[in-house]
């Protein structure tokens, strides 16, 4: 049989309308994007504050380039630990307002190293059913018992921990801001419920870093939980608009971590001009919170605006999740898009449960009111 396989699994995946494609972007990542040389408006990208394409970001990771070159040579534990390394990890601790934190070359690679790090076998790990795949993929390859309690039901949450005082450790984990639904957790209720029964706390705040509290620092944040979560992963590819992910959270922890997560340790470190990028985003967010209130002004009116022919989508977050049901209905839905100069790609499964294929609209802060008026004006056409 050998790899034949490969050829059946794909014409399935294309009968299914499953099968996905690459459009090649030709421009910088912003607000509109070129592909074939044609422009469009981009409403898929997780560059909320337009930081991806940001001059003081671009000029400090080409003097990076000049005084540090580019590759790191090895991991962070050989010779790859660099200054830049050191300085990004303090900035991230200060901004999160932990004591320390660890770099990751992906958010990926850090919920995945963290996870597996600090439970396993014998152990106990709930999450919520809609966490991120990393989330879901850390939990299963740790090699502890996995419990799933359904989206935001912290009843069946408090039930599982109420069931768990067996294990030897016991860890609940949770997005704070979900990545296809846009909709944010309960952190109140879920950190109240954890410390009742002595579980550990990991928070995934990816998707709220940069987006949600006062200054930009999540939605722990927002919800006042600052020094009060165990855990605290984040990314910098997002609002940030750099690259990497990293853990947040006490000495003891970050110490932990350097010495036994193997996403750590068995991979190169990132590029220390990937590093002064992250530096730059971080001090762009402290320093100017009128991008957030940019991107949140461009929330609620995209919120105002879909609402006059749609009222049953919830916006809570950037993540505006435009449920269409059928792949076919999702796919189709997008060409159309593309064709008036849109680029929204199609979410399927196994991204999604089935029957709930959709189209993320994302929202930047560079985004023109004109700009959501342009979607909002295709969208109804192209969908009714």
């Amino acid at each position: 049989m050998g790899i034949d396989f490969i050829s059946n699994e794909l014409k399935a995946l294309q009968d299914s309308a499953l099968l996905r494609d690459l459009k090649t972007i030709e421009s910088a990542q912003d607000s509109c994007v070129q592909i074939n040389g044609k422009s469009y408006l981009s409403f898929c990208s997780n560059n909320y504050l337009g930081l991806a394409n940001h001059p003081k970001i671009k000029q400090s990771a080409i003097e990076a380039i000049h005084q540090y070159g580019w590759g790191t040579g090895a991991s962070r534990l050989i010779s790859g630990n660099m200054l830049l390394h050191q300085a990004l990890e303090k900035k991230i601790a200060e901004f999160k307002g932990t004591e320390a934190a660890i770099l990751f070359p992906t958010g990926y690679m850090a919920n995945l190293g963290a996870l597996c790090s600090l439970v396993s076998k014998g152990d106990i790990v709930i999450g919520d059913k809609l966490n991120h795949a990393s989330i879901i993929d850390g939990c299963r390859l740790s090699g502890a018992t996995f419990r799933i309690y359904p989206h935001k039901d912290v009843r069946q949450l408090e039930s599982l921990l109420q069931r768990s005082s067996a294990w030897r450790r016991k860890l609940v984990i949770t997005d704070s801001v979900f990545s296809m639904d846009g909709d944010i957790a309960p952190l109140m209720e879920i950190a109240d419920i954890a410390k009742k029964y002595d579980a550990m706390l990991m928070v995934d705040d990816a998707h709220a870093t940069g987006v949600f509290g006062k200054q930009g620092k999540g939605l722990i944040e927002h919800c006042g939980l600052e020094g009060k979560i165990d855990i605290v992963m984040g990314s910098l590819s997002k609002a940030v608009g750099s690259i990497g992910g990293f853990i947040a959270g006490s000495k003891p922890l970050i110490s932990f971590l350097k010495n036994k997560s193997r996403s750590f340790i068995y991979t190169t470190a990132l590029p220390p001009a990937a590093c002064a990028a992250s530096l730059a985003g971080l001090t762009l967010i402290q320093e100017d919170t009128s991008l957030i209130d940019r991107l949140w002004k461009n929330i609620y009116f995209a919120k105002s605006q879909l609402s006059k022919f749609v009222n049953t989508i919830p916006v809570e977050s950037p993540i505006i999740p435009f449920i269409i049901g059928s792949t076919e209905g999702a796919v189709n839905l997008s060409i159309k898009l593309f064709e008036n100069g849109i680029l929204i790609p199609p979410i399927r499964p196994p991204t999604v449960p089935p029957g709930t294929s959709r189209l993320r609209i994302s929202l930047m802060a560079t985004h023109s009111e004109d700009d959501i008026k342009r979607l909002i004006d295709v969208l109804p056409r192209t969908w009714l």
